[in-house]
């Protein structure tokens, strides 16, 4: 495939280049392709990667079901969001053993590739549970996570953590080297935040939800990571979460290298209001919000690529948006030398974007998907 005129991103800002795909992946040269798309005035960039969903039209991760992946699957690539690490809830050992069994066995053959798995829970504080089931939330465990990334066939990526639970310090230094360990869901303030990322932690999840916030004198999770310059940081840029003065600070704060876009999405993405369900718990949506019945926020009801453009609505340049939704997340995931960019011998999995950021194609492994 050659993909003539695009506007390409690049690491630099945006070139007007020829893109070439041979097989499944990006290449130096044409490779005779009869195939040629003339991307005259369209933005190509990489194809995006969303490290922390639950689910979309109808369907949640959590089902445990091949069909739930596959529909996930296929509605996350419409939307140019070509790679996948859905996020698991607070549920209990049989459910969350069948999750990850599940997952397992899920063979990616078409739509959103699942590169890896969220463990969003149980080990989470009861103060800040927000949307997760209180009734199966438990200490950090070297031993349950080990069980469940077994089972998973090693696709947990990231697993969350509330380093004030007991157990959680040590549970951070013992699996550091396994996987991402990512401050969630959390009363730690600057000092226990601080020591969990000394210790190893190195991602924050959904910043500024379910945690406290960032004062003058408690400067708690966020400035703690801020401080600690190894760790990322995930927003939901789906203009229910945060504020969007909050949004452009948080830039200038953390800069674009260390900001990582997820769209937090739940079941009833794509569908319209009604009721729904997150982690076994009703959720009612009304326009772009969720929540439970006592008014929590229970994720979000938009995907990854509706959160980008939202961003750069907010004002953030074109080009930080899609670093923090394909460079950064392929970053944190390990899986950089093969996603995130659109540098030759990474997989050919590409968005041609209008001028309005709309979508015009997607291709996924160089093949047109839509």
């Amino acid at each position: 495939m050659v993909i003539k005129n695009a506007l390409a991103y690049t690491e630099n800002g945006f070139i007007k280049k020829d893109i070439f795909t041979s097989m499944d992946r990006i290449s130096d040269t044409p490779d005779h392709s009869s195939e040629i798309i003339d991307a005259e005035g369209l933005f190509a960039i990489p194809g995006l990667i969303d490290i922390h969903f639950h689910g979309c039209v109808g369907y949640d991760f959590c089902d445990g079901t091949q069909e739930a992946i596959r529909a996930i699957a296929e509605y996350e690539a419409r939307w140019g969001v070509t790679s996948i690490a859905p996020a698991t809830m607070t549920l209990g050992y049989d459910e969350l053993a069948k999750i990850f069994t599940n997952a397992a066995s899920y063979e990616n053959s078409h739509g959103a590739e699942l590169v890896g798995i969220n463990m969003e829970g149980p080990y989470l504080s009861h103060a800040k549970k927000g949307a997760q089931n209180a009734d199966f939330l438990m200490h950090p465990s070297v031993e349950h996570f080990r069980t469940m990334q077994k089972l998973s066939g090693g696709l947990i990526k990231m697993v969350a953590v509330a380093p004030e639970e007991p157990g959680a310090m040590e549970f951070i230094k013992a699996v550091k080297d396994e996987v991402v360990v990512s401050v969630a869901h959390t009363t730690a303030d600057y000092d226990i935040a601080a020591e969990a990322f000394r210790n190893g932690a190195k991602n924050v999840t959904h910043l500024y939800n379910a945690m406290p916030p960032f004062s003058h004198r408690n400067p708690g999770v966020i400035g703690a990571a801020f401080d600690a310059e190894h760790v990322k940081v995930e927003l939901i840029c789906d203009g229910v979460h945060i504020a969007p003065s909050v949004i452009r600070a948080t830039f200038k704060m953390f800069g674009d290298d260390r900001i990582i876009l997820v769209s937090d999405s739940m079941r009833a993405t794509g569908l319209q209001d009604g009721e729904y369900t997150l982690g076994g718990q009703k959720v009612i949506v009304s326009g772009n919000k969720a929540t439970l019945e006592d008014g929590t926020l229970a994720g979000s009801t938009t995907n990854l690529m509706a959160c980008m453009i939202k961003a750069v609505s907010m004002g953030i340049p074109l080009e930080s948006a899609i670093k923090c939704a394909s460079a950064n997340p392929a970053r944190q995931l390990g899986i950089y030398d093969e996603y995130g960019s659109l540098s030759p011998g990474k997989y050919a999995d590409i968005v041609l974007l209008n001028p309005d950021l709309s979508i015009n194609k997607v291709i996924i492994k160089g093949k047109i998907f839509r």
